[in-house]
């Protein structure tokens, strides 16, 4: 059947029925009409919305909303008309749209890790400092600062969150509940082993300390605050990292200056990479008390701090066999140092990964592949978090074939790198 349109005349229409259509044959059928062509199908132009007929008082209380751009198409012209008849409510919305700039946040919190080492890149390319950061320090400048980021807009809720910090301890799991900005507390001391040794102002002040380890420099500066720390703790951390950084930046290669962590020393270029690893763990855990996402450091830094990591588990291999956590193996022997033994292959997959071989019979030996006895697979990240008593060893997600005793002793010892 054809349908009918406007143009079909009476007559037309009747003959249609006669013919067996569904038409009447009278002449008066009904029509079906044709759809109306919709602005947006014919490409004509919307029509302008018209500006509401709104009075003056409406239309002031409506600039707050205009200036955030939270009005209707109306509502808007109604009030761009209006302020072009009127002064002071002309100057009152540039005042609004000058204050909406400043709620926008000064930068973004979920950028790309690697991105503010790239943009540093790139500049220092172009015009190098006249007194660079080693590059030794840059993880610990680029940790400080993504942790900065994070605490800029935090209130007074989220500064006291509760934080469990965790670390393993003869074997066991260990820690210790404190708040957000007990955390920052425990940072700004523990980064006080670095300051003082490059002469700064040690944060404890006149305070004691006993065997200067980070755990009783850490309770020292608990003790000694008179009230749970506050968000006020943020600036002197902030100031110290900064004064570190530009101290740092004139000892141009002098790295190994000794930095005493109470029980044992790191050469200065270990220990800010020790500072960044540990910046970024607690980072993990005040992100995760807030319930907001973390990403690990850039690939180069992180590849920085597995490195440090495995070079020091032998002593810490050593350390475990003297107080009998460590099996001595079939045939315990005395390495030489600078001597070939028995070792371990720890491979790192992913981000920041490689491979190292792991001397299992003394510190002073040297990893050798004719010497392999094991070996382990291992995510980076996850072994950093096996080194950060955040992951069980015998949970530690690792691939491994070899000497199981070998393997236990060296998944044990990374955990064993961590304290509170």
């Amino acid at each position: 059947m054809k349908a009918y349109d406007e143009d079909d005349g009476d007559d037309e229409a009747g003959t249609r029925g006669t013919d067996g259509d569904t038409g009447t044959g009278t002449g008066t059928g009904a029509r079906i009409p044709l759809p109306r062509a919709s602005v947006e199908d014919d490409g004509r132009a919307l029509p302008a919305a018209a500006p509401a007929a709104l009075e003056h008082q409406v239309l002031t209380s409506l600039l707050g909303a205009w200036a955030l751009a939270a009005c209707s198409a109306q509502e808007a012209a109604a009030v761009e008309e209006h302020l072009g008849e009127c002064e002071t409510c002309a100057d009152e919305a540039r005042r609004l749209r000058e204050a909406v700039t400043l709620l926008q946040r000064p930068e973004s919190l979920d950028l790309d890790p690697a991105l503010r080492t790239r943009v540093l890149d790139g500049c220092l390319e172009r015009r190098p400092p006249r007194i660079p950061v080693p590059e030794w320090a840059t993880p610990y400048d680029a940790e400080t600062a993504r942790l900065d980021a994070l605490l800029q807009d935090f209130g007074d809720a989220e500064w006291h969150a509760p934080v469990r910090l965790r670390w393993y301890e003869d074997d066991g799991a260990a820690s210790r509940r404190t708040t957000v900005a007990g955390v920052i507390a425990h940072l700004l001391a523990v980064d006080g082993t670095v300051a003082t040794a490059l002469g700064l102002d040690d944060p404890l002040g006149d305070l004691r300390a006993p065997g200067g380890t980070p755990a009783a420099r850490t309770e020292a500066y608990w003790r000694a605050s008179h009230f749970p720390p506050t968000r006020a703790v943020r600036t002197p951390w902030r100031e110290q990292g900064h004064g570190i950084v530009r101290t740092v930046a004139f000892t141009g290669a002098a790295g190994g200056m000794p930095v005493s962590y109470g029980g044992f020393e790191l050469p200065l270029r270990d220990a800010m990479l020790d500072r960044a690893f540990e910046c970024w763990v607690h980072a993990e855990d005040i992100a995760d008390a807030v319930d907001y996402p973390y990403d690990p450091p850039s690939a180069r830094h992180l590849n920085g701090m597995i490195d440090l990591a495995v070079r020091l588990l032998p002593g810490v291999l050593a350390a475990r066999r003297r107080a009998g956590l460590a099996a001595p193996g079939d045939r315990p022997r005395l390495v030489a140092a600078g001597r070939p033994g028995r070792s371990l292959r720890l491979e790192i997959e992913g981000s920041g990964g490689g491979e190292w071989l792991v001397p299992l019979d003394s510190p002073g030996a040297v990893g050798s592949p004719e010497h392999e006895v094991a070996h382990v697979a291992l995510d980076g990240v996850e072994f950093c978090r096996l080194a950060a008593g955040h992951v069980p060893p015998a949970e530690a997600a690792a691939g491994q074939v070899g000497d199981r005793e070998a393997i236990r002793d060296v998944l044990f010892a990374a955990a064993s790198l961590s304290r509170m």
